[in-house]
This record gives C-alpha cells, sequence and structure tokens, in this order.
C-alpha cells in the first residue's frame, strides 16, 4: 500500500465506482470483506501444487518500499508453494505500459498474474487474453471494468480500510487528551479505498469522542495544494487541536504548513509509511502517529488466494490484511511489520 502514492493515482481513475458505507471495510462492490490470515494453502494442498509445474508473473503499477514488500510476500509464499515467478514488472503509472507488460508476461505463459490493474477500462482489455486462457487473477485493491467473481479472477486483496481510519481516529484523539477541535482533510475522488479510510476516521470521532469537533473538512485531489488548503484552514480555526490527512503524500505539505506558522501544537496523523512525516514524529514534532497496512501480508495472500484458485478451491471475493498503528516508540517495529524491511536509518538517528 499503502501506500496512497500508489492509491492516489488510481483514485481518479476509477471516479464511476460509488462509495461504500463506511461501518467496515468492504469492496468495490460492496463485497464483503475477508481476513487475510482465514486465506491459507495447507501442506497438502501445497505438495499437490507443487505437483503441477505452475509459474506466476507479477505485473506491478510502480516501484516502491510498499511494492517490494508486497513482492516480497508473494515471491516467498509462490517459493513454499513449488510455483516460480517468472516475470516482474513495473509499470511507471502508465496503463499502456501495464498492458503492454502483461502481452510480454503472456508469452511466458504463467498460470498466475498478480497486479494492481491502473486503468478499469483499459485494464479489462489487457487481462482479457489472461483470463480466457484460465490464468488465475489476483489484483491489488483495484478491478478491472465489468469482471465478475468467481468467472473472472480469484479475488481482490486489500488493507482493512475502516480499520485504518479508526486506528487514525484513536491515535489523534488519545494524542489530544481525548478532546478539542480538528480538521478533516479528505481524498476528494470517488474511490472506494480512500472514501472508506477516510470515512472511517470521521464516523469513528463522531461516535466515539463526544469531546472532539471536526470544526473544518476539506476535500484534496492534488497533494501540491496540500499547505494552502491547510494554511486557509488554520487562518480560520487558529487553536485546531489536530489534523487528519488522507495520506502521507498531502500530510508534508499540511506539515509544512504548520512549520511555517510556527506552530508545534497542531497534531497530525495521517495514513502510510513516509520517511519525511515519520523523521517529524520521532523528533517530538506535530506528526503523532502513522496507520499503515501490512503490505508483506497483502502479497502472500495474493498468492494464496490465486493458488487456490489453481486448486478450483472457493475463494473469497475480496480479502483485506491487518492495518498497524505505527508511532515514535515502536517505528522499527512497524515498519518491519508493514514492510519487512528496516526502517531508514535517519529514524534511529
Amino acid at each position: 500500500m499503502k501506500h496512497l502514492n500508489t492509491l492516489a493515482f488510481c483514485g481518479a481513475l476509477l471516479g464511476a465506482m460509488s462509495t461504500p458505507a463506511w461501518a467496515e471495510t468492504t469492496g468495490p462492490n460492496g463485497e464483503t470483506a475477508t481476513a487475510s490470515s482465514l486465506v491459507t494453502v495447507s501442506d497438502a494442498q501445497a505438495e499437490t501444487l507443487k505437483a503441477g509445474d505452475h509459474s506466476a508473473a507479477l505485473l506491478w503499477h510502480d516501484q516502491s518500499d510498499f511494492v517490494n514488500a508486497v513482492t516480497a510476500g508473494a515471491s516467498d509464499e509462490f517459493a513454499r508453494l513449488g510455483i516460480k515467478v517468472v516475470a516482474t514488472t513495473s509499470a511507471g503509472f502508465d496503463a499502456a505500459k501495464q498492458r503492454s507488460d502483461i502481452e510480454t508476461a503472456l508469452a511466458k505463459q504463467p498460470s498466475i498474474i498478480l497486479s494492481l490493474p491502473l486503468d478499469p477500462v483499459t485494464s479489462a482489455a489487457a487481462f482479457e487474453e489472461a483470463k480466457e486462457n484460465g490464468i488465475a487473477l489476483s489484483f491489488l485493491s483495484n478491478l478491472p471494468a465489468g469482471y465478475e467473481h468467481p468467472a473472472d479472477y480469484a479475488a481482490i486483496v486489500t488493507d482493512d480500510l475502516f480499520q485504518m481510519g479508526k486506528q487514525a481516529a484513536d491515535a489523534l484523539a488519545s494524542s489530544m487528551g481525548g478532546k478539542g477541535s480538528v480538521g478533516w482533510i479528505y481524498h476528494d475522488a470517488s474511490y472506494y479505498v480512500t472514501n472508506q479510510r477516510d470515512n472511517a476516521f470521521k464516523a469513528t470521532i463522531e461516535a466515539d469522542y463526544p469531546d472532539i469537533e471536526i470544526v473544518a473538512e476539506q476535500g484534496i485531489s492534488d497533494p501540491a495544494r496540500a499547505e494552502e488548503i491547510a494554511n486557509a484552514m488554520l487562518l480560520r480555526n487558529p487553536d485546531l487541536g489536530g489534523v487528519y490527512v488522507t495520506w502521507a503524500g498531502p500530510a508534508e505539505g499540511v506539515l509544512a504548513a504548520l512549520r511555517a506558522n510556527g506552530n508545534k501544537t497542531t497534531k497530525i496523523v495521517t495514513l502510510d509509511l513516509s520517511e519525511p512525516i515519520a523523521l517529524d514524529m520521532v523528533r517530538g514534532g506535530n506528526v503523532v502517529a502513522i496507520v499503515a497496512d501490512e503490505a508483506y501480508e497483502l502479497g502472500r495472500a495474493m498468492a494464496a488466494s490465486a493458488a487456490l484458485d489453481l486448486l478450483k478451491e472457493d475463494v473469497p471475493a475480496f480479502v483485506v490484511a491487518p492495518a498497524v498503528t505505527v508511532t515514535a516508540d515502536n517505528v522499527k517495529e512497524g515498519w518491519m511489520q508493514s514492510l519487512r524491511i528496516e526502517a531508514p536509518a535517519s529514524l534511529s538517528q
């Protein structure tokens, strides 16, 4: 994930999708979520797969620590199952490049493809040949237009979106002593991933923290406007106790606005790991928590769902991985839990 440097781009492309209810994490078409821990391949099933001479292609949307962690989770699971990874690509957020990557990968005749579809319409056509050839498709967060489960794909795997927003609310409320005023900067696009995370934050504050009031709300679609938005919000609400920011990219702009105003008291909580945001947090700045997904677990669950599909086993349509709240006290452990890599050296200084 994650993660929103990837999701921000995709959000604008999925504007036609409706926003689901906030009460629990649901899929792009209202699918009920299944915990990733329940999607597992048994040792006996693994032995069957090892005898099948299967292979997999990992066709990603971009390259980042998040994608590396997803790749690691998938690759480790495939190794356990005797499934050879024959291709790993990055489309650089280019839907045409992703289509080319798919065509190139198909020449290797993989049994499985894991991918985050960049554009629902383009992706629907691009994955058509794979679908027709019976390749098991497991998608990260997004879904090609018109695809139906279980006929067309094994599963969509993403974060526990409600828990991410809820944990952000809990962390911000804790830092504020359970009282005060907050600003809510949400993703101004119709995309089920960000919409659910953002709305879960708002709903949790309103339901669980009667002494905290959301006094300012502002949507954002261009992260470059975050500093401008924060300045306007602070001008109207100079005593703002905290700000929720939809993901780490625009949170950097909000942090810049606070610093420019000499504001050391307004707290920030955001989603998806970011070294600059985490650096402010460990130095005792405005940032009090970052809520992230378990990216390695996303990859493992994607691989497991596709492998189960190869075995003609029933696979849940929509699978979610846990969320983790990262603070100054657990930044090293949180980084490892999310990405399975050491936290940046700057966070240990």
